[in-house]
């Protein structure tokens, strides 16, 4: 099991400084990962300040050494994926190998989408993923390469360089459960991350640990191959209470989880659990 912080790219967290810092942090203290969201405009609180997650986790990869690093998640639907491979292979390459890639459709649609006149629909942004995640490989190959899709269409065009890691930046693909489609799109890449929706109201809910055995066995039934698959999941450990906080690590784990998200809305009690350290012990 790994463990890493998870942290808004607005509000109170949106100064790239500060992140950068609470990065160093938690590298020093044991953390395994440390994650931006990456939104572009934030639905309940609109007024909030909400940085770029790419910049700022440019500031977080000269700060840092050893500690993964990514978004999680990026909405490729909204994203060139051209743009977005000299992006991930540039941060890649100034990480010194460190970055894993979050993507996902994009939550809300209509506040991401409907509001800035992009397509909000879910099926025509579940094409734009898949294809956009094809050229994305296919540009990081480092290889000449071509494809003719529904929405991207690319001619011989070679990309260089390569990303540090090979044979590519991992790609760990969010999905709602119990959607069935999302969890398919997963298996063909490196990991999941589940989040539970109620599909009648579209509200998200607890993610129970009979759900993520679920999903783990969900997808393993969809997989083709025996690489290493990462299952990501946000958990909620006591501070206070260290041997309450590994028995629930012990719980995800046999569930199949493989790295635990910690989060904190509040920046000072987000501080207090990095410098803690992962629930581990």
């Amino acid at each position: 099991m790994r463990f890493a912080v998870t942290i808004p790219n607005f509000g109170p967290f949106a100064d790239v400084r500060k992140l950068a810092e609470i990065a160093k942090e938690a590298e020093a203290n044991g953390w395994h990962g440390f994650f931006l969201w990456d939104h572009i405009h934030w639905t309940w609180a609109p007024e909030q300040q909400v940085l770029d997650p790419w910049v700022a986790l440019a500031a977080v990869a000269v700060s840092t050494e050893r500690i993964r690093i990514g978004t999680m998640v990026t909405p490729v639907p909204r994203r060139r994926p051209w743009k977005l491979a000299r992006e991930t292979v540039t941060l890649d390459h100034l990480s010194g190998g460190r970055l894993i890639l979050g993507v996902g459709l994009g939550y809300p649609p209509e506040e991401e989408f409907s509001r800035l006149g992009e397509e909000p629909d879910d099926r025509a942004r579940a094409r734009r993923l898949d294809e956009g995640l094809a050229v994305l490989a296919g540009l990081w190959s480092g290889e000449p390469f071509s494809f003719d899709g529904e929405i991207y269409h690319v001619e011989n065009v070679q990309f260089l360089p390569k990303p540090h890691q090979q044979p590519r930046i991992p790609i760990w693909v969010a999905g709602m459960w119990p959607a069935r489609a999302p969890f398919r799109r997963a298996a063909r890449w490196d990991g999941v991350v589940p989040m539970k929706v109620d599909l009648s109201t579209g509200e998200l809910q607890l993610l129970e640990t009979d759900d993520i055995e679920k999903i783990v066995a969900y997808v393993r039934r969809h997989r083709k191959g025996q690489e290493p698959f990462d299952v990501v999941v946000g958990g909620v450990t006591p501070l206070d209470d260290p041997a309450r906080a590994r028995d629930i690590v012990s719980t995800y784990e046999a569930a199949g989880v493989t790295w635990l998200l910690s989060f904190e809305p509040d920046p000072e009690a987000l501080i207090a659990r990095v410098r803690q350290g992962p629930p581990e012990g």
